[in-house]
């Protein structure tokens, strides 16, 4: 629904997907919090219901207020989605009978696109989309033959942005795919607002401090835990005798 949204305000929204992956990887995998991980998720978290007491002031001209609010609900439900589907993986990988490899993290990105692709494609055929895609092709702005450029452009960079978010999780955890997500908003804004002349309120200015405040407090209690595991093992060596000969 990012055509009823500014990019900018779609990204911020999604963003509120990490407190749902928090929420669902606590449930499902029994994901451990520190402090550090704690206050990033509310930091990130706060960042998108900043955005959302901003109202419809930024509705793009000629929106209906309906349509604005039927857009901000349907990406906030995405973002939900979003939430729950990673941790599924994550528990997917732990309750999983056979080993963990590359092929499986591209089985799974395989059955995740054709489902994705059969749900599209049902929900086009009941409204009678395919249509809309021959008129909008010759009402883009920079041509016919470009706009099947961006459509194929931008589902081989979608491929690869899920891909991605599948093999973090086999190397690391569900969460710390939501929080890199996250960390995303900022490009995803500047962007915007270069390329698209979005607006950038107060509002989002501040979103995007907090986004940026969590992911570094992030950074830091891995930068923590690092350590702290490096000193440990440093002490159980020390501790442990030699070998007598």
């Amino acid at each position: 629904m990012e055509t009823c949204l500014p990019v900018s305000t779609a990204a911020l929204i999604v963003s509120s997907q990490l407190i749902f992956t928090a929420f669902f990887a606590l449930i499902l995998v029994w994901q451990k919090f520190t402090p550090y991980t704690v206050n990033t998720v509310v930091l990130l978290t706060i960042g998108a219901v900043v955005l959302a007491l901003c109202g419809s002031s930024d509705k793009p001209q000629g929106e209906s207020g309906k349509t604005y609010t039927l857009g901000f609900v349907m990406t906030f439900v995405a973002a939900v989605l979003s939430g729950l589907l990673f941790p599924a993986i994550e528990l997917l990988y732990i309750k999983g009978r056979q080993a963990v490899t590359c092929t499986l993290v591209l089985e799974i990105q395989m059955v995740i696109s054709f489902a994705a692709t059969l749900f599209s494609t049902v929900g086009m055929f009941v409204v009678n989309d395919f249509k809309a895609i021959a008129n909008e092709a010759r009402e883009f702005q920079l041509g016919e033959a470009k706009y099947y450029v961006v459509l194929i452009s931008g589902a081989i960079v979608w491929q690869v942005n899920t891909l991605g978010a599948v093999g973090i999780i086999f190397c690391a955890s569900s969460l710390v795919t939501g929080i890199i997500s996250s960390v995303l908003l900022p490009i995803q804004q500047v962007l915007a607002v270069v390329i698209f002349h979005d607006k950038f309120q107060a509002e989002k200015g501040l979103s995007l401090v907090l986004c940026l405040w969590g992911f570094v407090s992030h950074l830091y209690g891995e930068y923590k835990a690092a350590k702290k595991k490096k000193s440990d093992e440093v002490k159980e060596s020390e501790m442990t005798p030699a070998a007598v000969p």
